[in-house]
């Protein structure tokens, strides 16, 4: 597999895309119980296949990643070229961006001298894709990029 098997959660929901996904490979549904039943590896890879095309599919148009942590908060511009990340780090331990109270200390604190905002643009591996799942492994999530926006302009406005 390139990236990871969806959930059963996630199959059950895309229930109709995998039986459109079992009939362009001829695979009618008692073809498909027979296979589940006696021969699982066989199911198994079929799975692992409709996954990697999901999961592509979605990669593909992802824009904005957004990964929050105690301390830090990073945020990705996924262009066509690059990655463009603006990360924030608060380096007052008593605050938790996790929680309400601490991304509201953030939000009224964002010039605090705790408060450090950083740039950076990095080049895609042989695929982006799978640069783009490992973010997403690691605990991003995908967005429309309202927050990368707002730090963006914010950064920019700064620099004046």
């Amino acid at each position: 597999m390139k990236y990871a098997r969806l959930s059963k959660e996630q199959l059950e929901a895309l229930h109709q895309e995998f039986i459109n996904f079992l009939a362009t490979q001829s695979i009618t549904g008692d073809e498909w119980a027979e296979i589940k039943a006696n021969k699982p590896e066989v199911a198994e890879e079929e799975i692992d296949v409709f996954s990697d095309m999901i999961w592509e599919g979605v990669l593909n148009k992802v824009e904005f990643l957004e990964h929050f942590s105690k301390d830090q908060i990073h945020l990705f511009f996924l262009t066509e070229e690059k990655m463009h990340l603006i990360a924030i780090k608060v380096k007052n331990k008593a605050i938790d961006l996790l929680t309400d109270e601490g991304y509201k200390w953030l939000q009224q604190n964002l010039m605090d001298d705790s408060v450090a905002f950083f740039n950076a643009t990095k080049e895609y591996t042989e695929d982006k894709n799978v640069d783009k799942f490992k973010i997403i492994e690691q605990g991003a999530n995908i967005t429309k990029g309202d927050l990368y926006a707002y730090f963006a302009k914010l950064l920019d406005n700064k620099k004046d």
